[in-house]
């Protein structure tokens, strides 16, 4: 996995934690749901990224 990929799913994941949190704390069902789906999305492209690596070695 290169260097901005890891960068771009950690920053989507860290900005999916903060969506989720400000969602719970104005009560905001919607901004919870989005932070939610920010994260699964980041975590499923790192687990592709790692598929494709571990397939190169």
């Amino acid at each position: 996995m290169g260097a901005d990929e890891k960068a771009n799913n950690a920053a989507k994941d860290v900005g999916g934690k903060i969506k989720e949190g400000v969602g719970k704390a104005t009560g905001n069902d919607s901004k919870v749901a989005e932070g939610k789906a920010d994260q699964s999305s980041a975590k499923i492209k790192k687990a592709g990224e790692n598929i494709k690596d571990a397939i190169k070695n």
